[in-house]
């Protein structure tokens, strides 16, 4: 039950960041969906991987490689897709916890979850950058 209730509001939350970014009202759908695809990515990767750092990887790939294909399959472009897919992964609590360890004065835990959440935003723009790299050299090859 807990698996639905985190891919429900995977879904709520793209779709709120949808409606901010002021994505064409056709779209929105589209973009929770690939949203709630990622998250279900990363949680399927969490489950079966060590660290949270290749789970971001995975699935922000998917969410680059899907929102290429939707960007191309609803003739839109690829960021509105993108930008608020990446959403659920963003890693916050992180954030959220290191200026909290920071505060306290706790500066060892502060950087060791600064670092690991450095690396989980490293590794998302990673798998966003690799996704639309491929998807252009393939649309160049293709042409």
């Amino acid at each position: 039950m807990e698996f639905i209730n985190h891919l429900f509001f995977s879904f709520i939350s793209t779709f709120g960041f949808a409606v901010m970014f002021n994505i064409p009202k056709k779209q929105i759908f589209s973009a929770s969906m690939l949203g709630s695809t990622g998250w279900l990515i990363f949680h399927f990767y969490s489950v079966y991987s060590s660290t949270s750092i290749i789970s971001a990887f995975w699935g922000s790939l998917a969410v680059g490689i899907l929102g290429e294909f939707l960007a191309r399959y609803k003739k839109q472009p690829a960021t509105i897709f993108i930008i608020p897919g990446i959403i659920p992964l963003v890693p916050g609590a992180g954030m959220y916890y290191t200026m909290d360890n920071l505060v306290q004065n706790k500066l060892t835990k502060a950087a060791e979850i600064g670092i690991e959440t450095f690396m989980i935003a490293l590794s998302i723009a990673i798998g966003i950058i690799l996704a639309t790299s491929v998807s252009k050299v393939l649309k160049k090859t293709i042409k």
